[in-house]
């Protein structure tokens, strides 16, 4: 199916580019733009990005690596990162 009309991506194609962009790089965010440009596209008009997010987040290699889903740790106290 056609998702990008402007640019002719398909959904085959986005699950084909975050799958690569997974097995590349586990710890990668990944991101519309990130996959636009990773078939060397970049979105036209816009109308398509629900769609666009949608088939996204159909892909099961889409998930937040671990180790990004921990929550940030707070500063020690007494220990400062600015001079």
């Amino acid at each position: 199916m056609i998702v990008c009309h402007c640019t002719g991506i398909s959904d085959h194609e986005i699950h084909a580019a975050i799958d690569w962009m997974r097995a590349s790089d586990p710890e990668t965010v990944i991101t519309p733009g990130k996959v636009y440009r990773a078939l060397g596209h970049r979105p036209d008009c816009g109308g398509c990005i629900p769609l666009f997010l949608s088939t996204m987040s159909a892909n099961k290699s889409l998930e937040v690596p671990p180790r990004l889903r921990e929550p940030l740790t707070e500063p020690k106290k007494g220990v400062s990162h600015e001079r």
